[in-house]
């Protein structure tokens, strides 16, 4: 079967870290994915960041060390009060 692939750019509209080693952070962000062909859809993303701060995409996957991690960052979102499930709602921030 294949797979029809978009680029999208992406717009981080929320985001939470934790320190990961080799200076590092795990981000979980909320993001608007704007496609080329004028679609836009929000969702969420795991991310790594640099030390020098950059993101450092892999086509779409991040390794996660543990559920443990995810829970923690999903908590951080859910105390900052966007990390809902369903919170599919446009966010113009």
């Amino acid at each position: 079967m294949a797979v029809e692939e978009k680029s999208a750019t992406v717009t981080v509209l929320k985001s939470t870290e934790i320190d990961m080693p080799r200076n590092e952070k795990l981000c979980f962000q909320w993001c608007r994915y704007n496609y080329g062909d004028g679609g836009k859809q929000n969702g969420y993303r795991f991310i790594y960041k640099k030390a020098n701060g950059n993101l450092q995409p892999a086509r779409g996957q991040a390794r996660l060390p543990s559920v443990e991690i995810i829970h923690e960052l999903v908590e951080k979102a859910k105390k900052a009060g966007w990390g809902y499930n369903g919170s599919l709602q446009e966010d113009n921030t």
